[in-house]
C-alpha cells in the first residue's frame, strides 16, 4: 500500500476503497459483512442519547493517547455522563494530503482498542481527503449513541449541602499535551488522563441513588464546568482550593508559566454532584477503578439563589469564578 495520502484517496475509486478496506475496516469492521450507505442497529430502549464532537489536536500523538484515543474516549465521556450507556460510534476523517498511511493505522488501531475497552461498536464513517496545507494533519468527528436504561440516571434534583466531587487529579491532559508540542521549552513527567469513563459512571448510578448530575471539564476546565452547572440550574456552589487533586508536576508548570489549574483542560475526569449521604459510598466505587483512585470531594453547594461559583481559599475567604475568558496558552484540541 501507499505510504502517504494522496487526493486520489478521497476520489471514491480504487485507492479510496483500498484505504477503507485495508486501514478502517480491517480495524473496526466485520469484512464479511455487506456495504450499505447505512449502518443498521438494533436500539432496545424508548429514550437515546445523542452526540457530536469534534476531534484536533497538535501533537496528534502525545504521552499516553492519541487524537484517536481521545476520539473515543470524548464522545463515550458524554454519553456516559448524561447517564446513557454508549453502544455506537460514528466517526468521519478529513486527512490531509501527504499525511503518513502509518499513523493513520496507528490513529485508527487506537480508535478500534477505546472502542473494544468500552464495549462501543463504531458502525459508520466517512473519509475526506483534502489538499495539503488545508488540515492540520487529520482531523476526527464523531457522532455517539447510547441508551436510557430504566430507573438509571441523573435526578437534577439539587439540595443544599449537595456534595461536590471529582474523579481525579485535574489539569494533567493539558499539561501533557502543551509539554509534548516542545513549544515553551518545559519537560514534565506527567501523561494525559485520556480515558473512558462509562464503565466506572456505570457502576456508580448503578448502587446509588442521590446523583443529581455529572459532567466531563474539558476544555475550559474544572471551573468551567462547574460555573455552567451553577448558573443553569441557579446554584451557589462552593469549592474548596486546599482539597482540589492536583499533581505537584502540573502545580509545578502553572506557577512556572503562569496558568491556573482549575481552567486546564482534563480528558478523563468526571464532576459528580451527589446527595450528601451518598458521598463516601460514591467515592468508594470510584476508587474500585484506576481512573477513579484519586477521587475525592472538593466542595458543596451552598444555596439555590444566585448561579454562581466560590473558591474558598486557604485564609478563609472567598472568591467568585467565572468561565475561562480566552485562550490561556496555545490551543491544544
Amino acid at each position: 500500500m501507499e505510504k502517504y495520502i494522496s487526493l486520489a484517496h478521497g476520489d471514491g475509486g480504487e485507492l479510496s476503497h483500498r484505504l477503507i478496506r485495508d486501514v478502517f475496516i480491517e480495524a473496526f469492521g466485520d469484512g464479511n459483512a455487506a456495504m450499505f450507505d447505512a449502518a443498521s442497529v438494533a436500539i432496545s430502549a424508548s429514550k437515546i442519547a445523542v452526540t457530536t464532537d469534534s476531534f484536533v489536536i497538535k501533537p496528534i500523538f502525545f504521552p499516553e493517547g492519541s487524537i484517536g484515543k481521545l476520539a473515543v474516549a470524548g464522545t463515550v465521556n458524554d454519553l456516559a455522563v448524561s447517564g446513557a450507556k454508549p453502544v455506537y460510534l460514528t466517526c468521519g476523517f478529513v486527512i490531509e494530503e501527504g499525511f503518513p498511511i502509518a499513523d493513520l493505522r496507528r490513529i485508527v488501531t487506537d480508535m478500534a482498542n477505546e472502542a473494544r475497552k468500552t464495549g462501543v461498536k463504531i458502525v459508520a464513517g466517512d473519509t475526506k481527503v483534502v489538499e495539503r496545507g488545508c488540515a492540520d494533519g487529520v482531523y476526527i468527528n464523531t457522532t455517539g449513541i447510547g441508551v436510557y436504561e430504566a430507573n438509571i440516571g441523573c435526578s437534577l434534583e439539587f439540595e443544599e449541602g449537595d456534595a461536590i466531587i471529582v474523579s481525579g487529579t485535574i489539569g494533567d491532559h493539558g499539561i501533557a499535551v502543551l509539554a509534548a508540542r516542545g513549544e515553551l521549552g518545559i519537560t514534565v513527567p506527567i501523561t494525559s488522563d485520556c480515558a473512558s469513563l462509562n464503565r466506572m459512571l456505570e457502576m456508580v448510578l448503578q448502587h446509588t441513588e442521590g446523583v443529581r448530575i455529572m459532567r466531563d471539564p474539558t476544555r475550559g476546565g474544572l471551573a468551567t464546568t462547574l460555573v455552567e452547572i451553577a448558573e443553569d440550574f441557579n446554584l451557589t456552589m462552593k469549592i474548596n482550593e486546599l482539597d482540589l487533586p492536583v499533581k505537584k508536576e502540573v502545580h509545578g508548570v502553572c506557577d512556572l508559566l503562569g496558568f491556573d489549574p482549575l481552567y486546564i483542560a482534563n480528558e478523563g475526569k468526571a464532576i459528580i454532584v451527589v446527595a450528601a449521604n451518598e458521598k463516601d459510598k460514591v467515592i468508594d466505587l470510584l476508587r474500585e477503578f484506576p481512573e477513579g483512585k484519586d477521587a475525592v470531594v472538593i466542595g458543596s453547594i451552598i444555596g439555590k439563589d444566585k448561579g454562581q461559583l466560590l473558591l474558598e481559599t486557604p485564609l478563609g475567604s472567598k472568591r467568585l469564578l467565572t468561565r475561562l475568558s480566552g485562550t490561556m496558552f496555545p490551543r491544544i484540541c
